[in-house]
């Protein structure tokens, strides 16, 4: 089974838009922070937790840096106001194509 917390896996995190995978960072950045906080006064019971969260903050870094290469999915909006434009535009070309 794979390390790290079960709503930040690869297939979860490529669900999340570009402003909710910050904030994923942002907390795991934070829970990261308070488990060295903790382990270092000698307050902390589970010190797997540090290596799943680390490994929670690559997954994060990983998605983004593939969304930024142009590798990875971006999440696509159910948006249907796109599909009239893509169709003018075929027709346009198509009317090019046919006075040229």
């Amino acid at each position: 089974m794979a390390i790290g917390s079960p709503d930040l896996m690869p297939d979860k995190l490529r669900a999340l838009d570009d402003a909710a995978l910050r904030g994923e960072l942002a907390k795991a950045k934070q829970e990261l922070f308070n488990l060295r906080f903790q382990s270092a006064t000698g307050q902390l019971e589970n010190n797997s937790r540090l290596r799943a969260v680390r490994k929670d903050i690559a997954r994060i870094y990983t998605e983004m840096s593939e969304r930024e290469h142009g590798i990875g999915r971006a999440p696509v909006a159910d948006d249907k106001s796109d599909a009239p434009a893509a169709d003018e535009n075929e027709a346009e070309s198509d009317k090019k194509a046919s006075v040229g």
